[in-house]
């Protein structure tokens, strides 16, 4: 069959979606993701077949989890969903199938999806960005994701808040054991922070309550769109995307398109600089389009 076939395995469900080559779902389906490692290898498999059983043998399946297999050791590494790490995810879910299977970083998955026909279409470069609960990045050159020598390309979370400033020290502690990484100053829990002290994490609402003039709600936006600024234009200077696609929770505060390009200007090693900064196109879709992105066309 033509078509190919997507799941995002995710911390709390997983979703399965056929796509077909232009881009339209011939089916959708999302369940609760069990807690056992076994079982989800079971859940995957199970979802497969069903959609299968409706459509025939899919061309692909591609895979998109919370973290990255090894190219060392061929398991999984730095999944916040603990029960894969250490797991050979990929043969385990081959054995299972029968067939190979295709497996990548669900940032990288994003990151494919928004430029194979979302909101990065038709550009040679794209850096995708999802900041919410916590920040990730993907890069797709040329239609393919580039994972790296040790598949964690993109991986921008976890390199320091470029430009640190003196009220900014010390550098913050990183649940990875360092100090600085960017994602403890630009991901969802640290904008909610900076607005309510250590402990809040939820930072839905802080746009309507600058909207209506809270000082405090005003200050901790503009403060996380300056950072954030700092953290994209590191990624232009070495990287030199052509487009930068934001995702996750963050990607919704509308202020964010209007103020990151002047914001990061400053910051640019060169004489111009017109990246365009671009919200998404799938939103949450994004990750389970993007897995089965990662099989080429029939």
């Amino acid at each position: 069959m033509t078509y190919r076939i997507g799941i995002d395995l995710g911390g709390t469900k997983i979703e399965i979606a056929a796509l077909m080559p232009d881009g339209s779902l011939a089916h959708r389906k999302r369940v609760p993701t069990p807690q056992d490692y076994g079982r989800t290898i079971e859940t995957i498999a199970e979802l497969v077949r069903e959609a299968e059983a409706q459509l025939g043998t899919a061309h692909g399946v591609g895979i998109g989890i919370p973290g990255t297999i090894s190219p060392a050791t061929g398991l999984v590494k730095n999944a916040n969903s603990e029960r894969l790490n250490g797991n050979p995810f990929d043969k385990d879910l081959e054995t299972k199938l029968g067939r190979p299977v295709r497996v990548s970083n669900d940032a990288n998955c994003f990151a494919m999806s928004e430029a194979a026909d979302g909101a990065g279409a038709g550009a040679h470069c794209v850096f995708g960005v999802i900041i919410g609960t916590g920040c990730g990045g993907g890069i797709v050159v040329d239609g393919k994701v580039l994972e790296g020598r040790h598949h964690i390309a993109g991986e921008w979370g976890h390199t320091p808040l470029p430009w640190p400033r003196m009220e900014e020290m010390p550098l913050r502690r990183c649940w990875c054991g360092k100090s600085g990484c960017l994602e403890t100053y630009i991901a969802g829990p640290a904008l909610a922070a900076e607005a309510d002290g250590p402990g809040a994490r939820d930072a839905g609402r802080l746009p309507a309550r600058a909207a209506a003039g809270e000082e405090r709600a005003i200050r901790a936006l503009a403060t996380h769109a300056e950072r954030l600024a700092r953290g994209l234009a590191m990624i232009v200077n070495i990287l030199d995307p052509d487009v930068i696609v934001l995702g996750g929770g963050l990607s919704n505060l509308d202020h964010l398109y209007t103020d990151l390009p002047g914001l990061m200007k400053p910051y640019i090693i060169s004489d111009t600089f017109d990246t365009p900064v671009v919200r998404n196109k799938h939103g949450d879709s994004s990750g389970v389009r993007g897995a089965a992105w990662l099989w080429p066309a029939p």
